[in-house]
């Protein structure tokens, strides 16, 4: 039998080849963790306060994003009018086909009441 000395090599910090870590962004955790509660919140009936808690991880998450955000806030008018556009012809529609609706419904009383159309009996 042979003794095999199993030798253990200590490592030092010295010889570790260290990597050098990102700072921790701490904005992004706060956003994550705040959206994370905020959806417990949700889940456990608190509404209220899960929605406050989501609004405020939303907004730290959207610090960071501040041109983008600007970019939107810009456009909002104009989507705003687009909107206001399409509700006017959908009311416009719903108006037309209203009359419409009147219209027939005329025409078929008329119909109803025309002596000719009646049934006769034998």
């Amino acid at each position: 039998m042979s003794a095999v000395s199993i030798l253990r090599r200590r490592t030092s910090l010295a010889d570790e080849a260290v990597a050098p870590s990102e700072p921790v962004d701490w904005i992004n955790v706060a956003a994550g963790t705040a959206l994370i509660a905020g959806g417990l919140l949700m889940l456990g009936r608190q509404r209220r306060a899960g929605m406050v808690v989501a609004a405020a991880g939303s907004a730290l998450a959207l610090l960071e994003h501040e041109e983008t955000l600007r970019a939107w806030w810009k456009q909002l008018p104009g989507f705003v009018n687009q909107v206001e556009s399409v509700i006017g012809q959908v009311q416009q529609k719903v108006s037309q086909i209203a009359e419409r609706r009147h219209s027939i419904v005329d025409a078929f009383a008329t119909a109803a009441e025309s002596p000719d159309l009646q049934r006769k009996e034998d």
